[in-house]
């Protein structure tokens, strides 16, 4: 009797850890964006990739570039770049990555509300250029900055004190100020950088080199005055530049747009979405069915 009981125990739970892995499975699967009904995502497709905000990694964007070039099922990407702008190395990796992946997909930027210095920098690699008549954009140049406590740390009775292997190993202290010759090696330095942005703009924007250098003082425009001096080609938003994108692509019809996959907590994932995908996929297709034939978009 007491061996009955615990087969039926032991039927139930493996009952219960079967519903919980087959949900995981079903919620994993089922597209997340568009709050359409279950539609298989076959053919070809556009990537959109996001850039927002401070520039200062290149590796999450260039990764997701890399991926999607290598993605045959994938024949186009949208940038859709929200940023101020960044670190320079960083905005000159994910550039020489886009300058990649054009040899093998079309690449179309689609600027937000600002796409300005870094964020202008990575655009001009690409194919296309949209933005709206009021998207902030231009700021070509470099910017250095330096804050001096000198004085603040003299109210409060602070020294520091430096110990340097060469005259300009400690350039840019806070405790002290700039000497001339400081000043002019780090005003040589942003002129060096400056021009490496105007070359590459004007290679990517196939543009002749001093046109760029006559804007190329750090001054921002708006998307109205960017389209009359060639830095956009048009006006437009995220979905224009979609369907721009697939139409330069060759894609017949709606494309299927994909986006990088976002990073879920498994547990919050089944703790909120098990059931309802497990119904909704039941209503939808049946399991058997879906297991066969679902192909994941991402």
């Amino acid at each position: 009797m007491k061996r009955k009981r615990y087969t039926w125990l032991y039927i139930v739970l493996g009952f219960i850890v079967a519903i919980f892995i087959f949900s995981f499975i079903a919620v994993s699967f089922i597209p997340k964006r568009g709050g359409g009904s279950f539609k298989l995502k076959l053919g070809d497709k556009v990537a959109v990739i996001p850039i927002k905000g401070l520039i200062s990694s290149s590796k999450p964007v260039a990764d997701q570039i890399r991926r999607f070039a290598k993605d045959n099922s994938v024949k186009a990407i949208v940038l859709r770049i929200n940023s101020p702008g960044g670190g320079v190395a960083a905005s000159q990796e994910i550039y020489e990555e886009i300058k990649k992946a054009k040899r093998k997909k079309i690449i179309i930027t689609s600027m937000g509300s600002v796409a300005a210095s870094g964020g202008y920098y990575i655009a001009s690699a690409s194919n296309k250029i949209l933005a709206n008549p009021g998207t902030i954009t231009g700021s070509i140049g470099v910017i250095m900055e330096f804050t001096n406590f000198e004085e603040l740390m003299k109210k409060i009775g602070i020294k520091g004190v430096v110990i340097k292997s060469g005259k300009f190993k400690d350039i840019g202290s806070p405790t002290r100020p700039l000497t001339d010759e400081e000043r002019a090696l780090l005003s040589e330095m942003a002129d060096n950088i400056k021009e490496q942005f105007v070359k590459a703009v004007a290679e990517g924007r196939n543009m002749d080199i001093e046109e760029v250098r006559k804007i190329a003082d750090g001054r921002i425009f708006t998307g109205e005055q960017a389209l009359k001096l060639s830095l956009i080609d048009k006006f437009g938003n995220l979905y224009d530049a979609i369907e721009l994108a697939a139409k330069m692509a060759g894609i017949k019809g709606e494309p299927h747009v994909v986006y990088p996959p976002r990073r879920i907590s498994w547990w919050r994932t089944i703790a909120n979405e098990s059931i309802k995908g497990f119904i909704d996929l039941l209503m939808e297709i049946g399991p058997a069915r879906y297991l066969l034939y679902h192909i994941p978009t991402t």
